[in-house]
């Protein structure tokens, strides 16, 4: 019979505790991947009011009632694939958290509509600086043929070096100008009008 001799160095107590380094770093794993899981969803996300107002338009859109019946859901775009990318994307998003808690009140309607460019623009500044990888996800160019005759054409040729992000964007939120072409007196005028507020109301709301 083979006997298997270990080396000089591996006592029982290195033994053990390989073991049980082992065993922990395989529970830490599992509940980093269950803490991203759970922290991705919808449910998890409109937890907080501010953020049901900006899943209100995402419901009506294509991306939660789509004709395929996949559906995406938060995590599904604003975090990354693989676990410690996506514990990262959590982390930086605790950001959010620490301006929900003591920035303004984002639970204002008025309030998170005049701070919504900044958001937009945020994030997509996120998804330029993936390359659109979470689109990429579900999205294969090659496979975009849409109803348009030059669709194809349009991703082959026009979109060729672009992220998805650069064309479409104001898919599923509230439609938020470019930020190239963005004027926040414009906004401010525009969210006056949507909430029957005195000209001015918005100006003095984001000095506060």
């Amino acid at each position: 019979m083979i006997k298997i001799r270990m080396p000089l160095f591996i006592t029982r107590h290195v033994l053990l505790a390989l073991i049980l380094g082992g065993v922990a770093g395989i529970g830490f794993m599992v509940f980093l991947t269950e803490f991203d899981h759970f922290t991705s969803t919808e449910a998890f996300c409109t937890n907080c009011h501010s953020m049901e107002l900006v899943a209100e338009p995402y419901r009506e859109s294509a991306h939660f009632r789509p004709a395929s019946g996949v559906r995406a859901s938060c995590g599904d775009c604003h975090v990354s694939e693989g676990v410690f990318a996506a514990t990262w994307d959590h982390f930086i998003g605790g950001k959010d958290l620490y301006n929900q808690l003591f920035g303004p009140d984002y639970d204002d309607p008025v309030i998170a509509k005049l701070h919504m460019p900044e958001a937009a623009f945020s994030a997509r500044e996120w998804f330029k600086k993936r390359n659109s990888a979470t689109c990429k996800r579900c999205h294969v160019k090659e496979a975009i043929y849409g109803t348009r005759p030059d669709t194809v054409e349009i991703h082959k040729q026009d979109a060729k070096d672009k992220s998805c992000i650069e064309c479409h964007y104001n898919l599923v939120h509230a439609k938020v100008p470019a930020e190239s072409v963005f004027k926040r007196d414009e906004w401010n005028r525009m969210v006056e009008q949507e909430f029957d507020l005195k000209r001015g109301a918005a100006d003095k709301l984001l000095e506060e």
